[in-house]
């Protein structure tokens, strides 16, 4: 086993030519297996097989900089760079993870999750290392999805302009980004993938020389060549127009030219783009049929590629559910999405409805926007989006909905511990920040039941902007309907109240049953909206509490608990103790949602631990 050697990329850079067939062959083999048991990002990384293994060969990653986008697609890295005994780990409680983590190795450049920001940091940390008088290569690994954030396109204006030597690879693995070009286009890509081309293009270049007159001819030279190749090739336009050297498109399987165009890209000492073409699944036929099924995928059988888990009903189902039966009652009800159909529900209401579903691609920003004209044309939008995505948009909730009180409603997916993607997937900030934003009702659902009835006043009795945030998977033992009060009291209690919203109802009326074997009457009050919030909403759950325990899944500062306090004491009924429990100024890192829950003290048993200290 050639794997089983590989320590460090320099033991990639020592094998022989015929021995990285066999190492891709075997990466493949590894990757199936390991994520057949844990789960993870399967489809995106056998497509960048050859790709890593090709970078490895040309750069070194210890001191060169390596940048993913997203960063799915870095199992392979992480395999090649002395993690590959971590992967029983993989996306596990204290084990690796499944993005790219500096805190992990010296190759991983920079932490990633979500999309489309690699470019500007590559190109900071290019402009860091010519400031700081260094030499080392910048790359950016970025998918064609990718492409489909506006942030991209920021980071490569500025980028082309720069002239900065940076390598900006575009790994195009399904997604169109150019108009299809035929046998031209990979005529001349197979071209210019040669070792003789670049020589060719290096002794042309010096041909002309350095003086002023000889500059001049080589840029009148250049621009006719330019001019001509646009007509014929008008793939390359959208990025030499931007100032990027535009090299491809490259077969992204053919470790040969992978390796000769990165070693020119590397050479030539200006913003390039290397453009290659993957197979996204790439070597497992179950991934290369259903693509889509393997790119986050949870354990499967490896002969049939099917889950061992089926799938049950989720808030995610539901939602999708609620929100079809709601266009089929009402023709202005619409919903966007940013590349998740699947992933929020939304699939069968884009069966159901297709002329008034959108995908927005990665674009949360504009989906966001989008949901906003639509709205201010009488239609009513329904944005669903993870919650850690919907951060991308704060601008756009702000400026373009929240200014004129548009109608637009926020379906927030994956709100609270989300688990084994980790710190950049958590949705621990919306609670945080949608009540800050003027007019913003904000609805927490905490069964089946409740998430049906509030989509349904989300969308037709509510004005304004509005959000209702659920978690990822199912319910818990509470599957009732607590009605339309802002505050509910389902436990009564005279020695302290469990004050919480979502899901942490269930870890909530636990903790009171246990409280009570042990002598402490514990309340349970439920916060059925988090915004707006007001002390008539309030008091008659809340008036006269001596204790209040306020348990969120979200950051501290800033949380409902402490907004409650002060509501509470502006009125001067505040308790005479008030205890949070949150996850205070930490992020997040990866495990099951039970495993989080139980090592930030948000389960049952954390929670009753936390009362019996603070109260004794």
């Amino acid at each position: 086993m050639i794997l089983e050697k590989i320590a460090s990329p320099a033991d990639v850079k020592a094998l022989s030519r015929r021995d990285l067939d066999t190492l891709c062959k075997e990466l493949r083999s590894f990757l199936i297996d390991h994520v057949s048991k844990t789960g993870g990002h399967l489809a995106s990384n056998l497509g960048v097989v050859e790709l890593t293994v090709a970078i490895h060969r040309v750069f070194d990653t210890a001191q060169d900089r390596l940048v993913f986008d997203v960063g799915h697609q870095c199992y392979v890295h992480k395999a090649l760079t002395g993690r590959r005994d971590l992967f029983d780990t993989l996306r596990q409680f204290g084990g690796l993870s499944g993005f790219p983590k500096p805190y992990e190795s010296e190759h991983d450049a920079f932490v990633a999750g979500h999309a489309s920001n690699s470019v500007s940091v590559a190109l900071g940390m290019a402009r860091a290392r010519t400031l700081s008088g260094k030499d080392y290569s910048v790359l950016a690994l970025i998918g064609d999805g990718a492409l489909s954030g506006g942030l991209a396109y920021e980071g490569l204006n500025n980028a082309g302009a720069s002239r900065e030597p940076l390598i900006v690879i575009l790994n195009d693995n399904g997604m169109s980004i150019n108009p299809n070009v035929g046998a031209v286009s990979r005529h001349l890509g197979k071209i210019r993938s040669k070792p003789t081309y670049y020589h060719f293009k290096k002794w042309y270049r010096s041909l002309f020389g350095a003086t002023p007159m000889q500059n001049r001819l080589y840029r009148f030279n250049h621009r006719l060549k330019s001019n001509l190749k646009k007509a014929l090739w008008p793939g390359s336009t959208l990025f030499e127009d931007m100032g990027f050297t535009y090299l491809g498109p490259i077969d992204g399987h053919d470790l040969d030219r992978l390796c000769n165009v990165l070693q020119w890209a590397k050479e030539l000492h200006c913003p390039v783009v290397v453009h290659i073409h993957t197979m996204k699944g790439k070597g497992y036929a179950p991934a290369e049929r259903d693509p889509g099924k393997f790119h986050g995928v949870g354990p499967f059988d490896v002969e049939t590629g099917l889950l061992k888990k089926s799938g049950a009903e989720s808030f995610s189902s539901v939602f999708g559910k609620a929100v079809a039966s709601c266009a089929a009652e009402d023709p202005r009800v619409c919903a966007i999405t940013a590349a998740m159909a699947d992933g929020t529900g939304l699939a069968p209401f884009q069966r159901e409805f297709p002329r008034r579903f959108f995908d927005v691609a990665i674009a949360e920003g504009h989906g966001a926007a989008m949901a906003a004209g639509l709205a201010s044309q009488g239609m009513i939008p329904v944005f669903a989006v993870y919650s850690s995505f919907l951060q991308r948009s704060y601008d756009m909730l702000i400026h373009d909905i929240a200014l004129e009180q548009l109608h637009v409603v926020l379906a927030v997916d994956r709100a609270g511990l989300v688990g084994n993607d980790g710190e950049t997937h958590h949705g621990v900030f919306d609670a945080l920040f949608l009540p800050t934003v003027p007019g913003m009702t904000v609805y927490c659902p905490a069964s089946f039941a409740e998430l049906r009835r509030m989509m349904k006043e989300a969308i037709f009795q509510c004005g304004g902007p509005v959000a209702v945030r659920y978690p990822r998977g199912g319910e818990g033992r509470y599957r009732e309907d607590s009605g339309t009060d802002a505050a509910v009291r389902l436990r009564d209690g005279e020695d302290v109240t469990i004050l919480t919203y979502g899901v942490l109802i269930n870890q909530a009326l636990d903790a009171a049953e246990e409280l009570e074997k042990r002598g402490i009457h514990a309340g349970v009050v439920k916060l059925n909206r988090i915004a707006p919030l007001c002390y008539e909403d309030l008091a008659p759950v809340l008036s006269g509490c001596g204790c209040i325990t306020a348990v969120e899944d979200c950051c501290g500062s800033g949380c409902v608990g402490q907004r409650v306090g002060g509501i509470l004491a502006a009125r001067g009924d505040a308790p005479k103790q008030m205890i949070f429990k949150n996850l205070g100024g930490r992020f997040v890192p990866a495990g099951s949602v039970r495993e989080l829950e139980h090592s930030l003290g948000l389960d049952a048993d954390g929670i009753t631990k936390c009362i019996l200290e603070e109260i004794r």
